[in-house]
């Protein structure tokens, strides 16, 4: 007599079909006698209003702002325009590491931590010393170099 090809694992899938597609036919059948219940409402509409939220009323038409084409720009500052940065920073060494090289600075305006080499520090500088450094972009971000102790 030859085996059954049915196992217990092609069954089980078997049966989760069946009830996944009983299931589907039951949430049809729920959402129509819904519908038949209580009437169709249409289609839902989403509205903006004034400050570009959402809303299920209309806007008012009294809050309704003009813009003249003339007022709207569209470009990117230029660098004439913004306020010129002083490149020289104040800040404290958080750490530094003489045999290796290395260290790092924490600016005191933002608290921002910047990496700085050996090869970028003018001065000799050891941990809790105060000083002023510029930033150059390196290969991981922003450096710390012309270290020097105030």
């Amino acid at each position: 007599m030859a085996k059954s090809q049915q196992t217990f694992s092609k069954s089980e899938k078997e049966k989760k079909r069946l009830k996944k597609r009983l299931d589907k036919q039951k949430k049809m059948d729920a959402r129509k006698a819904d519908k038949d219940e209580h009437g169709s409402t249409g289609i839902q509409f989403a509205y903006v209003d004034h400050n570009g939220n959402l809303s299920d009323t209309p806007p008012d038409p009294d809050l309704k702002v003009e813009y003249e084409l003339e007022d709207i720009q569209i470009s990117v500052t230029k660098k004439e325009d913004l306020p010129e940065e002083d490149p020289v920073r104040k800040g404290k060494v958080s750490f530094f590491d003489s045999s290796k090289g290395f260290g790092f600075i924490i600016d005191l305006e933002n608290n921002e931590k910047y990496f700085t080499h050996i090869s970028g520090i003018i001065d000799e500088i050891i941990e809790n010393d105060k000083v002023s450094f510029e930033l150059e972009k390196g290969m991981r971000g922003l450096n710390a170099v012309k270290v020097k102790k105030i």
